[in-house]
C-alpha cells in the first residue's frame, strides 16, 4: 500500500518539479541545461561504473578526495558523479573537468531510475550524507548493486520521516545497504529505522578530509594587498542568503561607526542573486566594487561583492574573520570547515542543521561563535576586530580540530573497496 501511495505521489510531483526548474531557469538558464538527465537519459558508460552521488556544492566538495582516490585505484573503471543542483554540477566540472562523467541524479520515478541504471550499470553506489530515494534504493537491491551511505547522518527530528521512507525499501536496508555513519548517535538512529547492525559502522565525516589548494595562504595574502586591506580589518560574509546581506552591511557600518576601518567581502551563495545584491548595495549608497568588473578596490571601498565562482576559499585565506551564511536564516548553514582549516575564526547563526555536529564541535572547542541575530553578528565582529590575540587563539583551535578529525576517507575506502571488486587497468579493456 505504501509503495502505491509513494509512486502516485512522485508521479504527481514530477510535473511540478519540472515547472519549478522552468521558472528558475527564467533567472538562471543553467536550470534548463541537461534536463533529459533528470529523467535518466544520457550516454551509456563503456563498462559498469563506480557511481558517487553528492547532492550539491558542499557534498561535491566533500567528495573530491574520495573521487580522486577511486580514480587512482581504479583507473580503468568509469566513474559517474551525480548531483542535483546546477551549482553542484558546476563545482564538479571545475574540480574534475572531463575526467569523470558528471550528470544529474534522475528523479525517483521508476522509468527514470531504470534508464539511469541501464546506462550507468553501477558496480557500486556511494551516496554522500543522507539522501533517501526509495526507487533508487530498491533498484540497487533488485540489481545486486552494493550501496554505501557515506558520512551518513540522521537528525533526531528526521527519524520519523526517514522511518516512513525506509519502509519502502526495508528489505534492501536490512540486507544490502552499508551505513558509514558520521557518529554513534547517527548509527543508532539508522539501526532504529531498520539498518542491519552488522553493516552499520561509525567512520566520521568525510568533509574533514578535504585538501586546501596549494599556495592558498600566499594567494590570500596577495588578495589583501590587491584590495588595499593590509591595514584594514578584512572580513568575509560567505555563502549568504536573502536577508543575510542586510545583516552583513549593518555590521560593516557598525564597525565603521566604532572607528574600525574594514572591508567586507560579500559572497552571495547563488549566482542568480548577484545582480539583485549589487542593486541593493547601490540603492543603500554603499561604496562597493564588483569582483566580476575586475576593477581596483580603493581604500575607501566598503564592500567587495564577490560575484564570481570558485574564489571564496581564497578570500577566507585573506580574512581576519569569516561569517558563514545560510545560518541567520533557516537554510541550515554552509561550510564552516574551510575557514577553520585556514586558522580563521568564524561566526555562524543558529540555523546549522545541515552540519549540526561540525558546528557544535567548533563552537564547543571555542573556534567558532554562534550569534542569534544581526545585532549579535555586529557585536561579535566588534569584539573580534578589537582583539587580534583572541582571533589568533580561535583560529588555532579550529585548525587543530580539523586536523584531529581527518582520516574518514581511509575508513570509508576500507568499506567500499571489497564491494567494487578487483581493479582493472586501462589496458585490460583493449
Amino acid at each position: 500500500m505504501m509503495q502505491l501511495v509513494y509512486q502516485s505521489v512522485v508521479y504527481l510531483l514530477a510535473p511540478i518539479a519540472c515547472l519549478v526548474l522552468l521558472w528558475r531557469g527564467l533567472r538562471d538558464r543553467s536550470y534548463w541545461q541537461d534536463l533529459p538527465e533528470r529523467f535518466g537519459f544520457g550516454s551509456s558508460t563503456m563498462e559498469p561504473a563506480i557511481w558517487v552521488h553528492a547532492v550539491s556544492v558542499g557534498e561535491v566538495q566533500a567528495a573530491v578526495a574520495l573521487v580522486q582516490s577511486l580514480r587512482r585505484r581504479y583507473p580503468g573503471v568509469p566513474l559517474v558523479l551525480t548531483t542535483v543542483t546546477p551549482t553542484g554540477k558546476a563545482r564538479a566540472r571545475a574540480a574534475f573537468g572531463d575526467t569523470i562523467d558528471v550528470r544529474y541524479l534522475p528523479y525517483d520515478l521508476p522509468g527514470s531510475v531504470r534508464r539511469f541504471f541501464d546506462r550507468v550499470r553501477p558496480r557500486v553506489a556511494v551516496i554522500l550524507e543522507t539522501e533517501l530515494w526509495p526507487n533508487l534504493f530498491r533498484t540497487c537491491g533488485r540489481r545486486g548493486v552494493p550501496l554505501v551511505l557515506a558520512s551518513a547522518r540522521i537528525s533526531p527530528r528526521s527519524v520519523g520521516r526517514y522511518r516512513l521512507l525506509a519502509s519502502l525499501f526495508r528489505e534492501t536496508l536490512s540486507h544490502g545497504i552499508v551505513i558509514a555513519a558520521q557518529g554513534e548517535d547517527d548509527a543508532e538512529r539508522f539501526r532504529a529505522i531498520g539498518a542491519n547492525p552488522a553493516k552499520t559502522h561509525v567512520v566520521g565525516n568525510i568533509k574533514f578530509d578535504f585538501e586546501l589548494p596549494a599556495g592558498i595562504l600566499d594567494r590570500g595574502a596577495a588578495r589583501r594587498v590587491a584590495c588595499a586591506a593590509t591595514d584594514r580589518f578584512l572580513w568575509v560574509a560567505g555563502s549568504t542568503h536573502d536577508g543575510e546581506e542586510d545583516a552583513a552591511i549593518e555590521a560593516q557600518r557598525s564597525l565603521e561607526a566604532a572607528g574600525i576601518p574594514n572591508l567586507l567581502v560579500l559572497a552571495p551563495r547563488h549566482p542568480q542573486r548577484f545582480a539583485a545584491v549589487a542593486s541593493s548595495l547601490e540603492a543603500r549608497g554603499v561604496r562597493h566594487a564588483r569582483r566580476s568588473a575586475d576593477v581596483a578596490v580603493s581604500a575607501d571601498t566598503q564592500v567587495l561583492l564577490l560575484d564570481s565562482l570558485g574564489e571564496l576559499v581564497e578570500w577566507y585565506a585573506a580574512a581576519d574573520v569569516a561569517f558563514v551564511g545560510g545560518s541567520l536564516v533557516p537554510v541550515g548553514g554552509h561550510n564552516l570547515l574551510e575557514p577553520a582549516a585556514l586558522a580563521v575564526p568564524s561566526l555562524t547563526g543558529p540555523h546549522v542543521f545541515n552540519a549540526e555536529e561540525i558546528a557544535r564541535s567548533l563552537v564547543s572547542e571555542g573556534a567558532a561563535e554562534m550569534v542569534q541575530d544581526p545585532s549579535g553578528l555586529s557585536a561579535a565582529l566588534l569584539r573580534l576586530a578589537q582583539d587580534p590575540e583572541e582571533r589568533h587563539r580561535r583560529g588555532a583551535l579550529g585548525q587543530a580540530l580539523v586536523a584531529r578529525n581527518r582520516g574518514t576517507l581511509q575508513r570509508l575506502e576500507a568499506l567500499i573497496e571489497p564491494l567494487i571488486g578487483p581493479a582493472r587497468s586501462p589496458s585490460a579493456n583493449r
